[in-house]
């Protein structure tokens, strides 16, 4: 069963295989390892049944440097579908999987207004209040968009002229945000796009909020701060906020980075405005839906402090251990272990 697991997964990986980045990482391994192509092609296939990783996970995490011990220690795509779907199961997860659901379930947690096509197609008022933003902007989503994928930010002139809900329905959105306008300090690391912070809970067995991790995401000329949009990410000490390592890429032929590579501002040391109230937001949303209890938790820093943008079941591996230069997957075990 377990072999035929990873065959099904196999497949999977296939399908969805970014052949462009996997023939980049492939030709880069050859060059930096001296190895052959064929070799290392033969270990990312091994890696795949026995560690339970993508193909480009193979090389994302560095295994054409790693030994048996440290191969074992890391998290992949096959292993982190079977853990979520323990902690989160199919039907309790919807809220989280449905952008709509998760801000009608958690929009005591939010800074910035959302609202459906079908609630500005009812209130020509509501659309007014968007389109007459301070900001000038909207953000346009699909409410199953992943990844910063399906993602649009607008210009108000343009859809006015346009007629918001007119453009929405065209273009297949199904939901509009308000422009966040993050806290200055975030708007000097990085003004291309809103710098969010991701904060990993868990659940344990008396249902105690456990923090996996903390991470600041970070744009590099980028409208949005997702890794697999080619920005960077560090680990963020979860005592105090500070951001305690360089910022990372999920491209293996790009350098850590100590400081942002177009502002110039130190990543290391760097200080997440509001972090206590941050903090405090986390534990207590995380007990919100116990059903849930494993959640990776996109939060945006304003001014007036720090708010939602979303709640993940299927949150990243690579953006939870990329940053901190290990696997963790020892750190799941437990949690995994009580649950079934």
């Amino acid at each position: 069963m377990k072999k035929l697991k990873r065959f099904i997964y196999l497949g999977y990986y296939i399908k969805k295989l970014d052949r462009e980045k996997f023939f980049k990482f492939l030709d880069y391994t050859t060059k930096t390892t001296g190895k052959s192509k064929i070799s290392i092609l033969t270990d990312v296939l091994l890696s795949v049944f026995q560690y339970n990783i993508s193909l480009l996970e193979y090389f994302q995490f560095r295994f054409f440097e790693k030994d048996q011990y440290e191969r074992a220690h890391w998290a992949g795509t096959g292993y982190m579908y079977e853990y979520q779907l323990v902690m989160n199961p199919p039907d309790s997860r919807k809220i989280l999987d449905d952008k709509s659901l998760f801000y009608q379930n958690y929009k005591d947690y939010f800074v910035h207004q959302v609202a459906t096509l079908q609630q500005l197609a009812a209130d020509s008022a509501l659309e007014e209040r968007f389109l007459n933003a301070p900001s000038g902007k909207v953000v346009l989503k699909v409410v199953d968009g992943k990844c910063g994928v399906d993602v649009a930010i607008c210009d108000t002139a343009t859809l006015k002229a346009k007629g918001l809900v007119a453009y929405m329905r065209a273009k297949k959105f199904d939901l509009a945000e308000e422009f966040i306008i993050q806290h200055p300090v975030l708007q000097e690391l990085s003004s291309s796009g809103v710098n969010t912070v991701r904060i990993f809970t868990q659940l344990n067995s008396d249902n105690q909020v456990v923090l996996l991790g903390c991470r600041q995401r970070i744009s590099v000329n980028s409208a949005v701060d997702n890794m697999a949009a080619g920005n960077l990410a560090a680990p963020i000490d979860p005592e105090t906020g500070l951001v305690n390592g360089p910022g990372v890429y999920s491209d293996i032929t790009k350098k850590d980075q100590t400081h942002h590579p177009v502002t110039g501002v130190s990543i290391i040391g760097f200080q997440v405005p509001f972090w206590k109230e941050t903090i405090e937001m986390v534990k207590k949303a995380a007990l919100a839906h116990p059903e849930n209890k494993s959640i990776g938790w996109d939060i945006v820093i304003t001014q007036n402090g720090p708010g939602f943008i979303e709640g993940n079941h299927d949150w990243c591996k690579l953006l939870w251990q990329l940053p901190v230069h290990q696997g963790m997957k020892n750190e799941l075990e437990k949690y995994l272990h009580s649950n079934r």
